[in-house]
């Protein structure tokens, strides 16, 4: 009997940022890669920081395809939101021929709903508020194309690990060793109800030490800081503006019309799609 084929993309979250393992990484993807099955596991992680939807379509899904993987993880979008150019028709057009193009070749597909990184960084609401437009148009489109091809889907932007600070590494976007741990052992739970998953269930207990504050001081001084300059540069102005378009609705009491214009762009974007029945989508 051939051994499972198990390959990952998408971003820095699947590539196991805020989990380290001596020079390299061991996120969330490869901690379920051991609980697959009672024998060794074909594992391969594409997945590769700052990764959007295009990557995943262009570059990781080929590579993933010539693999003939026996299951397929993708879990990307959160880039996309951070971007001035986020489009939600395009993020869902890429997604759906990923998804398909995956399950197409027989490969059972694993997704997940990501939380709203406004408010996981505890951003001021005004900014937060936005993001968590376009975070919760992503899921929708992520509900949508998983109920669609039968992905096995976990809903990671509920829980109380959201809130759990030994969740989260020290740029409070990323989990942390113990995160990925829990994002690991919810997609076990899921994969073994569903009789996917014959292995052992990752430990929900870190193998190594939690970093020192100055370790974590040191990291966001260094390539934290990096981080965020990156992103920064190319969101924040927009972000501003979004952030006072948010607030002049607010005084005048019609924010929730931008709520309705983020629901209709979901709907339009579902409906874009070449499968998708015209009917109406509510933003998660």
């Amino acid at each position: 009997m051939s051994p499972v084929r198990f390959v990952a993309l998408g971003d820095s979250l699947t590539e196991g940022v805020g989990a380290p393992v001596g020079s390299g990484r061991r996120g969330w993807a490869a901690l379920l890669a051991d609980g697959l099955a009672e024998e060794p596991v074909e594992f391969t992680n594409l997945a590769v920081s700052g990764a959007q939807t295009r990557d995943v379509l262009e570059r990781q899904t080929p590579a993933a395809l010539a693999l003939r993987p026996d299951l397929v993880s993708v879990v990307v979008g959160v880039n996309d939101t951070l971007r001035h150019t986020f489009d939600i028709r395009a993020v869902a057009a890429r997604l759906d021929r990923v998804y398909g193009t995956c399950t197409g070749q027989g490969a059972v597909l694993l997704t997940a709903c990501l939380p709203d990184p406004g408010a996981v960084l505890g951003l001021p609401s005004a900014l937060a508020r936005p993001l968590a437009r376009r975070q919760g148009a992503v899921n929708t489109v992520v509900h949508a194309l998983s109920d669609r091809y039968g992905a096995v889907h976990l809903h990671a932007d509920e829980g109380e690990w959201l809130t759990d600070r030994t969740m989260w590494s020290a740029d409070r976007l990323h989990p942390s060793e113990r995160g990925h741990r829990q994002f690991a052992l919810r997609f076990h739970a899921l994969l073994a109800e569903a009789g996917l998953a014959s292995g052992p269930a990752p430990s929900p207990e870190p193998e190594f030490p939690v970093p020192t504050r100055w370790a974590s001081l040191w990291w966001l001084a260094t390539a934290g800081s990096a981080w965020v300059a990156r992103r920064c540069a190319d969101l924040l102005p927009q972000l501003l503006t979004l952030a006072a378009d948010d607030l002049r609705h607010h005084a005048r009491g019609t924010r929730f019309q931008l709520d309705l214009r983020a629901s209709a762009a979901v709907s339009a974007a579902l409906a874009a799609l070449p499968w998708a029945e015209p009917s109406g989508a509510e933003v998660a």
